[in-house]
């Protein structure tokens, strides 16, 4: 991936993802739930304009490709409905903007969270080898397993992180409007296909 730098193979590694202004801050929360999602941990350098997101290999592809997604998404649902409130004679179009893409993050954070946490029990139930039925069986261990190494690695590599207040949405429509393509938005099987 241009402009990433990756550490690791059978361990955890790394990957940088650009974080680029404007709306840095709502960009980086919405990259941190998509790596949560995906039992990986993201650092963001508001200074330098990149976030560390620490997991395995194929985490890190996936946070790549679903973070890239929903970022196009927003974007995209961003500018229509910003064209809706100039054609209303609007003209207060960076509130407007902050506001929709934090309430996207948040919104996609929550769904994210729920899908991950479904997905999990999903598979924790199904039968395992032997026919018998998995209720943590194999999976879930190894999860944990995982989990640890990548908070390990994570505490590792940024022993001292702090964390950041982000500024407040303060447009409501704005907020209305990011909720809403949040819930619209694509993830999964059933989102764009993007190509390498």
């Amino acid at each position: 991936t241009p402009g990433a730098v990756r550490i690791g193979v059978d361990a955890p590694g790394a990957v940088r993802i650009g974080v680029d202004a404007p709306y840095e801050s709502a960009k980086a929360v919405l990259l941190d739930s998509v790596a949560s999602a995906n039992r990986c941990r993201a650092v963001w350098n508001s200074d330098l304009g990149f976030t560390t997101v620490v997991g395995f290999e194929p985490d890190l592809e996936a946070v790549e490709l679903l973070f890239t997604s929903l970022l196009v998404q927003g974007t995209a649902a961003m500018t229509k409905a910003e064209a809706g409130q100039r054609a209303g004679g609007r003209k207060r179009t960076k509130t407007f903007r902050q506001s929709f893409l934090m309430a996207y993050a948040q919104r996609l954070g929550s769904r994210l969270a729920a899908d991950t946490e479904r997905v999990t029990a999903a598979a924790g139930s199904e039968p395992g080898a032997e026919g018998q039925e998995g209720d943590t069986g194999a999976l879930l261990p190894v999860l944990a397993a995982r989990d640890v190494a990548v908070t390990d690695t994570a505490e590792q590599m940024f022993p001292r992180t702090t964390t950041t207040r982000l500024r407040g949405a303060t447009d409501a429509e704005g907020w209305t409007h990011g909720t809403a393509a949040a819930d619209r938005a694509r993830v999964g099987r059933g989102g764009p296909e993007i190509r390498r």
